[in-house]
C-alpha cells in the first residue's frame, strides 16, 4: 500500500533535515524561505523486529519490510490559502497525501531566522492550521456554490448536500478543523469525496534542542518532541552503529523510530507476515481487512482465488521454532473468508488456480 505523510510546516522548522534523517536523502536544506519548491518523496522501511526475528528463524535469504511514503512539503507562510509564497501549489501537494506531520520549531538558533523573527510553537502550529482550514473553507464554498443552485430546483442530493455542507462551511468558520468534527456517515463520505485537508489524521513533531524536557500541547493530533538535528546525526551512522549510539544517548529508540510508528499507527495499519526460505516480509493493511483482501496484497489474482489461510501469531511461531513443529504442536488455525487480520499474524494463504 502506497501511504504517504506530507511533512508541514513553516519555513526553516526543521522539515527538511527531518526528511534527510528520515529517508537519507539529501535535499536542499538551505536556510531561507521556499528553496523546496517542489515536493521531495522518500519511501522509508518501517522498523519491526518481528521480521528480523522470523527471518533468522526461517534463514530466510531476503527480507523485506513494509515501507511509508514520506514527502517533503515546501515551507507554508500565512496567506498561502490566497497562494502566498506558492501556496495554492504547495496545499495541493498536502491533499494528495493521506496524512500530515506538521513540524513546529522550538529551537533558537541565531544561524536560521524564523519566517516571523520569533520562536513560538503556539504560534506557528496555529499559523499552519488557519491555512488548511482557509482552504478547506474555499473548498467546501465552492461546492456549495454549485449543489445549492440544483437544490433550488429541488434535486434531492443536492438539498442534501446542502445542508452537509453548510454545517461544515459554519464548523470551519468557528475556526475549527474537522478532526474535531463530530460527523455521521453521509458527512463523511462527503468530506472524503472533498478530500479536505483539515480532515487528514495528523502528528505534530515538535523540534526541539532538549525533546526529553518538553510539555506536550492539548493540540488535535498525535504529539512527538523529537531533535531533527540528533535524528539526522543519528542516520548519517552506519546502521550497525546507530543502535549503539542510542543508547550512549540514554534513549530506548530513535525519535524516527518514534515518528514511523505512530505514522503507521495513525493511518490505521496493522502488519502481517510470511516467512520461509526464500524470504521473510512484512506486508500492510487497513484494521480488520479480511482475509481475502490480504491476500489480494501479496497478488490480487489471490482474492478470486481463495480459499482459506494458515494463521499464527508471531511470538507462538517463534517459540514453536519451525512451521513443522506449530503444525505438530496444534498451534496453526485455518481460518475463512470473514476472518479479519490482526497485527502480527504470520499467514499462508491457500490459493485454488
Amino acid at each position: 500500500m502506497a501511504l504517504s505523510i506530507g511533512i508541514v510546516g513553516l519555513p526553516n522548522v526543521g522539515k527538511s533535515t527531518l526528511f534527510n534523517a528520515l529517508t537519507k536523502k539529501q535535499v536542499d536544506a538551505a536556510n531561507y524561505p521556499f528553496c523546496t519548491i517542489e515536493p521531495n518523496i522518500g519511501i522509508v522501511k518501517v522498523p519491526d523486529e518481528r521480521v528480523d526475528q522470523l527471518s533468522a528463524m526461517s534463514h530466510s535469504a531476503k527480507t523485506i519490510y513494509t515501507t511509508m511514503e514520506f514527502v517533503d512539503i515546501a515551507g507554508l507562510v500565512k496567506g498561502a490559502h490566497e497562494g502566498e509564497g506558492l501556496g495554492n501549489q504547495f496545499l495541493a501537494h498536502i491533499r494528495a497525501c493521506d496524512a500530515i506531520c506538521q513540524v513546529v520549531r522550538n529551537f533558537q538558533d541565531d544561524n536560521i531566522v524564523h519566517v516571523d523573527g520569533r520562536i513560538n510553537p503556539e504560534s506557528d502550529q496555529a499559523i499552519i492550521n488557519l491555512e488548511l482550514i482557509y482552504a478547506d473553507l474555499a473548498t467546501v464554498n465552492k461546492r456549495l456554490d454549485k449543489v445549492g443552485r440544483e437544490a433550488k430546483s429541488g434535486h434531492k442530493t443536492a438539498i442534501q448536500q446542502t445542508a452537509i455542507l453548510t454545517k461544515l462551511r459554519d464548523y470551519l468558520d468557528n475556526g475549527h478543523s474537522l478532526r474535531q468534527f463530530d460527523f455521521t456517515a453521509d458527512e463523511q463520505a462527503l468530506i472524503k469525496e472533498l478530500n479536505l485537508l483539515t480532515s487528514k489524521p495528523i502528528i505534530y513533531v515538535i523540534n526541539s534542542s532538549q525533546p526529553e524536557t518538553e510539555q506536550l500541547p492539548a493540540w488535535d493530533g498525535a504529539v512527538l518532541p523529537l531533535n531533527a538535528k540528533l535524528e539526522a546525526d543519528i542516520a548519517a551512522l552506519p546502521e550497525n552503529e546507530q543502535a549503539e549510539y542510542i543508547q550512549e544517548l540514554g534513549l530506548n529508540q530513535s525519535g524516527l523510530n518514534k515518528l514511523i510508528a505512530q505514522a503507521y499507527q495513525l493511518l490505521n495499519l496493522v502488519t502481517f507476515l510470511t516467512t520461509g526460505a526464500d524470504e521473510t516480509r512484512a506486508w500492510t493493511v487497513i484494521k480488520n481487512t479480511p482475509a481475502p483482501l490480504a491476500a489480494g496484497v501479496i497478488h490480487t489474482d489471490f482474492i478470486k482465488g481463495f480459499v482459506r489461510a494458515e494463521v499464527i501469531n508471531w511470538q507462538d511461531l517463534l517459540r514453536a521454532g519451525s512451521e513443522v513443529k506449530a503444525k505438530e504442536l496444534g498451534l496453526l488455525r485455518l481460518e475463512g473468508k470473514d476472518y479479519l487480520i490482526k497485527d502480527g499474524d504470520v499467514c499462508n494463504f491457500l490459493i485454488n488456480n
